[in-house]
């Protein structure tokens, strides 16, 4: 099967974004720096594409220009072990960005990111349709989500 590598387009903060995400996660590193030649459409010498693992996950950050900004169609979940990895993320994430409904925020860069605690998935796949209920409105009424509050909810009969 070929690789899948996520792309993501950035204006002019490529390096800057590569560098705060490789801080943030563990395992993780730049790769490789491209630069514009003299063909352009940028001027050369200026970051063209950045080449980053993020803990085993590889992408490429490009300064393509301002043409294309991100929005919530697209984010990165991270599976978080407690709740102490989703205050951690939640809080490193979401400084100078912005924080949404449901786990959901957008970093400094505008990049959207889902905070979950592990087994989130199964939760809300429960075939306790009433466990399953209880859970996703504990889960609506947060913004960084509580583990604690989700069980005790989920598990209230």
């Amino acid at each position: 099967m070929p690789g899948i590598t996520p792309s993501l387009w950035f204006d002019t903060q490529a390096q800057e974004a590569a560098r705060y995400y490789v801080s943030v996660f563990p395992n993780s590193e730049i790769r490789r720096v491209s630069h514009y030649g003299e063909a352009g459409p940028r001027p050369a010498g200026t970051v063209l594409t950045v080449d980053f693992v993020l803990d085993g996950q590889e992408f490429i950050a490009i300064n393509g220009g301002p043409e294309f900004t991100f929005d919530e169609a697209i984010s990165f979940t991270i599976s978080c072990a407690d709740q102490d990895e989703i205050d951690r993320y939640w809080s490193t994430l979401s400084e100078g960005g912005e924080e949404g409904p449901c786990g959901w925020l957008k970093d400094r860069f505008g990049l959207s990111w889902q905070v979950v605690p592990a087994g989130y998935a199964e939760l809300m796949c429960d075939p306790d349709p009433g466990r399953r209920d209880r859970a996703m409105r504990a889960v609506l009424g947060m913004k960084k989500l509580d583990v604690a509050a989700i069980c005790a909810a989920a598990d209230r009969t």
